[in-house]
């Protein structure tokens, strides 16, 4: 089945104290986008990427295609006011009965591997989200006070999240709500059930400058060990 991979890079650098957007950052030599876009080429040979940017960032961008990688294989459209209308951009440029994987550019340290079970997953079950045990004690705040929460029933959510372009793409006609924090909560509403898949610790989102320090030693100790 024909392979998406919407890219979401809206981020910018607030929380990272630089004016440079967070998936323009050098880590290891090489911008942060650098390391998810060589990923998803990796994993299928006929994987096809849309690449969401903001308006003011697409030059940028279409440096870093032009430099390292084939630009057939990879379009640029321009983002949204939310994560929900860039990926909704994204999706117009699905044009045929394919798997839809959606990843936050930031999230530069994913496998090969596990886009692949996401996209395996998704071709069985329709919608496939990759999620992490919870590590920590969990606690939910009320009104009224607090309480603990079991935390063997708590998952924590990453992406590629992979859908069936026939489920993604109708879920993402319906009206925006602020609930809609990831695509699964979009496909949840349209009345969708969502399949989980074992994550992976070290593909972590880069959204504070402790993130890019572990990540430096992450690739550090791949390239130590050959992967």
């Amino acid at each position: 089945m024909k392979k998406y991979a919407v890219i979401v890079a809206g981020g910018t650098g607030s929380r990272m104290n630089n004016a440079v957007p967070k998936q323009f950052i050098l880590l290891s030599g090489k911008p942060v986008l650098y390391y998810t876009l060589k990923t998803f080429l990796a994993a299928y040979d006929d994987l096809q990427i849309i690449l969401v940017l903001p308006e003011e960032h697409v030059a940028t961008g279409q440096e870093i295609i032009d430099a390292w990688f084939d630009y057939s294989r990879i379009r640029i459209c321009t983002g949204g006011r939310t994560r929900f209308h860039s990926v909704q951009n994204g999706l117009k440029l699905v044009i045929e009965e394919s798997i839809v994987l959606v990843h936050d550019a930031v999230r530069c340290l994913l496998t090969a591997d596990l886009i692949r079970r996401c996209y395996d997953a998704a071709l069985e079950f329709g919608a496939a989200i990759p999620v992490t045990d919870c590590k920590d004690s969990v606690r939910i705040v009320y009104s009224t006070g607090n309480e603990s929460l079991e935390r063997r029933n708590i998952k924590l959510v990453q992406t590629p999240q992979a859908f069936l372009s026939s489920i993604l793409l109708p879920a993402f006609n319906i009206d925006y709500k602020e609930k809609f924090t990831d695509e699964a909560s979009v496909v949840e509403a349209f009345g969708m059930k969502v399949h989980l898949v074992q994550g992976e610790d070290e593909n972590i989102k880069i959204t504070q400058p402790l993130d890019l320090v572990l990540a430096e030693n992450i690739i550090a100790g791949r390239e130590v060990s050959g992967n």
